[in-house]
């Protein structure tokens, strides 16, 4: 929560010169799950007390869907089959076959986010090779949080420094995953619609996430407020039509063409695991006991635990096709998640890696 976060530092907005972006990959429809990996086996990645099933399974048992009534994709934690102790839960885990390099801006538009305690959801990229090419998390946070929190991780060297961006709270300038045990530079949205029962209750909104030589930014608009060129689905748009970033990692604390290479997009839901269910994290919001309290047992509790994505739309610099590589392998890179106390004012600082 926003208050057991450190206050490090409050920018005045100022302008950022503006860029044009041409569409040139859309997830969305009837074909939205084309063109993504399923993990398809235990978390091993984050040590979740959740099963990301196959393509095969996630259709067979509604986990990842494309909503015949709204048209949006539909990816969630199963929330019909009672787990009995020891067991894991179903859920989901996909990876973009495409690659987008510098000069690529995505962005989602999403009507629901999964919540709920044991929940922790992102919707995130990551270089193949991390942690060389470096991860930008657009959305996450876990269990009954209220603040979406947006975050680098790279190799040693890069900070955020002199950011332009609305957000006042920044829980960490150095981004390496060697620093703070893998924290990362993190930033967290004041908007308290950016996560959970406030998102759904406000139709969601739209993140967009670029990623320049000039740095990286990340926006987030709750649906009364999207820009009228994103509310449109153009096939163009510039950065002059979205204001002052949430979140802003500039060039000159962090050398983005040295730190980031290429990025596949990223969603999935685990339940517990290093963050969710550190007991000193889930007690913040939640009560009981993780894994025994939740997972086990009724899926009832996981009635909120999706995403509804109306689209994820990918652009690049006009002039410029970002799409760099479309893999037809499996193509997960072997990570992890761990956690561990950051000297914030005390607070417990989770991340990835």
């Amino acid at each position: 929560m926003l208050s057991s976060l450190a206050l490090l530092s409050v920018v005045l907005p100022s302008a950022l010169a503006a860029t044009t972006y041409d569409m040139v990959k859309e997830y969305s429809g009837s074909t939205f799950f084309n063109d993504w990996n399923f993990y398809g086996q235990f978390d091993n990645l984050t040590n979740g007390d959740a099963i990301f099933v196959t393509s095969s399974v996630a259709s067979s048992s509604k986990l990842a869907y494309v909503d015949s009534t709204t048209n949006r994709a539909i990816i969630k934690v199963d929330n019909t089959s009672t787990v009995a102790f020891n067991d894991k839960r179903n859920t989901v885990r996909i990876s973009s076959k495409d690659e987008f390099d510098i000069g690529s801006v995505w962005i989602a538009d999403m009507y629901h986010v999964p919540f709920g305690c044991s929940v922790w959801p992102a919707f995130w990229s990551q270089a193949p090779n991390w942690p060389s090419g470096g991860e930008i998390d657009t959305f996450e946070h876990w269990n009954l949080e209220l603040h979406n929190q947006m975050t680098l991780h790279t190799e040693p060297g890069c900070t955020q420094a002199s950011p332009v961006q609305t957000a006042t709270v920044v829980n960490s300038t150095d981004c390496s995953f060697q620093d703070n045990s893998n924290a990362g530079c993190g930033v967290m949205d004041s908007t308290d619609s950016s996560y959970g029962a406030k998102f759904a209750a406000a139709q969601g909104g739209v993140f967009v996430t670029e990623m320049a030589e000039s740095g990286i930014s990340v926006w987030f608009f709750p649906r009364s407020s999207v820009p009228a060129s994103l509310s449109s689905n153009a096939s163009s748009f510039s950065t002059a039509d979205l204001g002052t970033p949430t979140a802003n990692w500039p060039t000159a604390g962090c050398a983005i063409d040295t730190y980031f290479k290429a990025q596949n997009l990223i969603f999935d839901i685990t339940l517990c695991g290093d963050a969710a269910g550190a007991a000193s994290v889930f007690q913040q919001t939640c009560s009981g006991v993780c894994y025994t309290d939740y997972v086990v047992g009724n899926g009832s509790v996981y009635d909120n635990a999706y995403f509804d994505v109306a689209s994820v739309r990918v652009y690049s610099v006009t002039g410029m096709n970002t799409i760099v590589r479309v893999s037809s392998a499996l193509g997960f890179r072997a990570g992890c998640w761990v956690w561990g106390a950051a000297a914030l004012s005390g607070a417990v600082v989770l991340f990835a890696l």
